[in-house]
């Protein structure tokens, strides 16, 4: 007899919130986890930096502080105290993901998992894990399994890890991924990112406010090449106004060690560049790695990925996957609806996971934050379609807050007026997405978007200002400015 109705393997967004669902739905649940509960997201992403970026924004307001007529003399920041204040934060976090999971009685089996069939696992114990330029090492002792379990249903919710660069010198000290920026003890004086996706921007917006002399390199014609372009546009000219150097159209071709790191760059920005770090965030890749799938005759894709279909069934009886591990969209919030469909999937409750509608934030300053299509993405899916922007400069709320940088675009079908994507660059666009992300999800109209009743002075008005402005009826904008 299985002992677990339910075994997942990884306690991330994903696997920790299948968890507790699957156990709120009345099955035995196991999760095995060889690090902290939380994942990459708590331990080493979503959170730490957005800890760290916040001691960012700080420090800038305070530098700021005399705009608003407060004076603050001798302003300064101490990088260990900003590390300090992330790992109580992240501390605290990961904590409270351990009392849940036991609250609603989920039995946490510490170790890394293998596969010996397609419902039975063995659990290793794992190594040191000291923070490397790849962040920690958490590798399965070679010794005899500590633990077998069989289950009658597993997810696989492994996560990703940084991607490395295919370059010489990429193994060189002073090299390091995302993970492993989260190792540094000091601000680097010269800093190389190599990628000027989320990641990339986020630790470029970080280093760049407490000082490094930043260079962001990226192979695009655009920073944040997966958003809309003139999102894209707006974040590189907001870049190079605060000081940091945006080479597009370029890549890293090598690294040499020398009084010095010397990255060589090519393409349209050829030039040679010393750094004292460079940060690699160029993607990430499935964390599949020993974890015995061809036992359990889980197939991969070409990338390494677990295809999935919208119930997260892998094609084998009794096997699921989740999150970054599928490939689907690597996002936490992603990975956490998946583990609640599959959850509830496995507990017999008619369920399936939608993609129309994922929101994504990137939290650089100016903040961005994008659902649903692009005006490139629809133009090519063959819709005939309405843009529209509104800055922020004419919101009311967005000047006593002090921040009117960007503007909020949005996109909508011609005829029926749906809306289909809203991009935003901007004060706490990651907040204000949701908005986009509700009426997307429920197929809402610019009209039903313009005639609801936003509270004033907020920020949050800018989605109706823009709906208004795609309706042709803007009040708040000179019609030069649309």
């Amino acid at each position: 007899m299985p002992e677990f109705d339910l075994l997942v393997i990884g306690g991330g967004p994903g696997g920790y919130v299948a968890a507790i669902r699957a156990a709120q739905r009345g099955l035995s649940v196991g999760l095995v986890e060889k690090e902290r509960p939380g994942g990459v997201c708590l331990n080493w992403g979503c959170i730490p930096t957005k800890a760290m970026l916040r001691s960012a924004e700080v420090l800038q307001t305070v530098r700021d502080a005399a705009d608003y007529g407060v004076y603050a003399d001798n302003v300064r920041f101490d990088f260990p105290a900003v590390r300090q204040r992330k790992d109580g934060i992240v501390k605290e976090l990961t904590d409270g993901v351990a009392g849940l999971l036991a609250a609603n009685g989920v039995t946490v089996i510490e170790g890394h998992a293998r596969f010996t069939g397609p419902t039975t696992v063995d659990v290793h114990e794992v190594g040191p894990s000291p923070v490397g330029p790849d962040g920690p090492r958490y590798a399965a002792a070679p010794t005899a399994p500590i633990r077998q379990i069989t289950a009658r249903d597993i997810i696989v919710a492994t996560g990703s890890v940084p991607a490395r660069l295919p370059v010489p010198g990429a193994d060189l000290p002073g090299v390091i991924t995302s993970d492993g920026a989260f190792g540094l003890t000091e601000v680097p004086d010269r800093l190389v990112i190599v990628g000027g996706s989320a990641v990339g921007a986020e630790w470029a917006s970080l280093f760049a406010t407490f000082g490094s002399d930043v260079t962001i390199v990226e192979m695009q014609d655009r920073l944040v090449p997966a958003e809309d372009r003139d999102i894209g546009a707006a974040l590189g000219r907001s870049f190079i106004e605060h000081g940091i150097t945006v080479l597009t159209e370029s890549t890293v071709a090598s690294i040499a060690q020398g009084d010095a790191l010397r990255v060589t760059v090519e393409g349209k920005h050829a030039r040679e560049l010393d750094a004292d770090v460079v940060l690699v965030g160029v993607g990430r890749r499935p964390n599949t790695a020993d974890l015995g799938l061809d036992r359990a005759g889980i197939a991969t894709d070409d990338r390494g990925f677990i295809p999935v279909d919208d119930r997260l069934r892998t094609g084998v009886d009794h096997l699921y996957a989740i999150g970054d591990v599928t490939g689907r969209a690597l996002l936490a919030h992603v990975a956490s609806h998946q583990g609640l469909t599959a959850a509830d999937v496995i507990a017999g409750v008619d369920s399936h996971i939608d993609y129309t509608a994922i929101p994504a934030a990137t939290f650089t300053h100016p903040e961005i934050a994008s659902v649903g299509l692009t005006e490139a993405a629809a133009r090519a899916a063959g819709h005939e379609i309405v843009t529209a922007r509104f800055p922020f400069a004419a919101l009311g709320r967005a000047r006593t807050f002090g921040d009117t940088a960007g503007f909020v675009k949005i996109i909508a079908g011609q005829q029926h007026q749906e809306i289909l994507g809203v991009h935003i660059i901007g004060p706490s666009a990651s907040d204000l997405i949701t908005e986009g992300a509700l009426a997307i999800s429920m197929e809402a109209t610019l009209d039903e978007l313009a005639d609801t009743i936003h509270a004033h002075p907020t920020l949050g008005e800018i989605g109706m200002e823009a709906a208004l402005t795609a309706l042709g009826l803007p009040v708040h904008i000179a019609p030069r400015q649309r």
